[in-house]
């Protein structure tokens, strides 16, 4: 049997909150399987040793709608590529009628789907119903990514606590302000001896540019150079996340990092509460559950709580 799973969700957190829905369905079938997901969900480098998986197959939708699988020719071209890869069964973790249809089309025989045109969802339980209703069994919503341990890992003094910070973001209204960071690493080394890993790519570069020329500079290292499967290994040793809600901290929750996650205007509950390993900051004046899109709260986050709860995660 052959089984394609289709994620069609953008971000690296997504992938990865998929993580366990994805592992459930190979362990059910006993097979690796197939997946379905655009390039920025970094799929490919997240998934490169995950032993569940088969194959990742490029999703290219864009924004522009200019994709190689965007429009009527997109369809039939995503279509003709899935049907080449004769697959007995796929499960499409969205609501799209469009996924189906390429699905008939590739002549797919089983097809298990999302109830169509829903509009608004919590990603977590609406996985977790519907991979637990067609594998009729309990899943757990904690992921796991799998990597690959060589001597080029990084080996990490025990002098030192080491933090990855998660300074990157979807939008600057999902970003706590840069000199809260550097003030909050600058009194944290006061307490402890750190060394912090910058969490960002070359988009970020004016913000790890900040912190590289702050008084705490001499003790950080960035990622802006580093590919995602390259970061993995140096997240995994590290002993705390500190930071925004982005692909970095669901990265370091699934490689069981205890992870201080800062919610200012995203799905607190969709996104923070699924696993153990997550403890939440929200405005002040907010819960978990009024955080969410349009809170527009990164000047409410207090630092004092964020200072306290990092000294308490790291002791």
């Amino acid at each position: 049997m052959k089984v394609l799973v289709i994620q069609p969700k953008i971000g690296m957190g997504d992938m990865i909150i998929y993580l366990p829905y994805i592992h459930a369905i190979a362990k059910k079938f006993n097979i690796k399987i197939s997946i379905l997901a655009k390039k920025n969900s970094r799929a490919l480098e997240l998934l490169a040793y995950d032993h569940h998986i088969e194959k990742v197959i490029t999703l290219d939708r864009a924004k522009n709608k200019l994709g190689q699988h965007d429009g009527i020719k997109g369809f039939f071209k995503l279509a003709k590529e899935i049907r080449s890869e004769d697959f007995d069964k796929v499960f499409i973790f969205s609501s799209s009628i469009r996924y189906f249809l390429i699905s008939k089309l590739a002549g797919i025989k089983s097809i298990s789907q999302y109830p169509f045109l829903r509009k608004k969802d919590n990603i977590v339980i609406s996985a977790k119903i519907f991979t637990e209703e067609h594998l009729n069994e309990i899943i757990s919503t904690e992921p796991k990514i799998y990597w690959q341990e060589n001597k080029k890992n990084h080996y990490f003094s025990n002098r030192y606590k080491h933090i990855c910070l998660g300074l990157s973001a979807s939008g600057a209204t999902k970003r706590w302000d840069i000199k809260n960071y550097i003030l909050l690493c600058e009194k944290i080394n006061k307490i402890t001896p750190c060394k912090f890993y910058l969490a960002g790519g070359k988009s970020d570069h004016y913000l790890i540019d900040k912190v590289l020329k702050s008084k705490i500079g001499n003790n950080c290292v960035s990622f802006e150079n580093l590919k995602i499967k390259e970061t993995i290994p140096i997240i995994n040793n590290c002993n705390l996340y500190i930071g925004n809600d982005t692909g970095w901290l669901h990265i370091s929750s699934a490689l069981g990092l205890k992870c201080l996650a800062l919610f200012m205007d995203s799905p607190a509950m969709a996104y923070g509460k699924y696993s153990k390993n997550i403890s939440l900051i929200v405005p002040e004046g907010e819960t978990e559950e009024s955080t969410t899109h349009d809170t527009l709260g990164k000047d409410n986050i207090s630092f004092k709580k964020v200072y306290e709860k990092t000294i308490e995660l790291l002791s």
